[in-house]
């Protein structure tokens, strides 16, 4: 039962998060993440940019290894694309489980997996009117190779 979004809307983490739960009794714990645009070192704009349903596609098949890896009992995952400016969200990940470990794993996981393996192609905008594309940082990599290996 896992949601997918990929959207340049804004969305609100606690509808979302009450859709999620809303009249279930098998969701003992709700694990999340919202990741926010940073507006550090002079950024004036985050541009995310992708190729409709392939990018949706890629987060599902995500989704569907985090569901065959951990007993989940809901996910929603969404992501923003187009120009979002510092201090708006750009991602939320949400895992429902029976149990919390599950949930907090999962969604550890989601996120890091997210970053490394979710099509996107992000550009930074500067105030000074510049920008440069965002390159993968090898902390991320890093990061999502503890989930190579299914149980690790």
């Amino acid at each position: 039962m896992a949601r997918v979004l990929v959207q340049e809307a804004p969305f609100d983490m606690g509808a979302e998060t009450a859709a999620l739960s809303a009249g279930r009794t098998d969701v003992g714990g709700i694990a999340s993440f919202l990741g926010v645009c940073r507006g550090d070192d002079g950024l004036a704009a985050m541009v995310l940019e992708h190729y409709p349903g392939m990018t949706g596609r890629a987060i599902g098949r995500i989704v569907a290894d985090a569901e065959a890896r951990w007993p989940l009992t809901g996910c929603t995952v969404i992501h923003r694309v187009g120009r979002i400016l510092p201090g708006e969200p750009i991602v939320l990940v949400l895992t429902a489980s029976a149990h919390r470990a599950a949930a907090l794993e999962a969604c550890a996981f989601l996120i890091d997996w997210l970053k490394t393996k979710a099509p996107f192609w992000k550009r930074e905008e500067f105030a000074a009117g510049s920008h440069r594309w965002v390159e993968a940082r090898a902390e991320d990599d890093a990061a999502a190779a503890r989930w190579a290996t299914p149980g690790a």
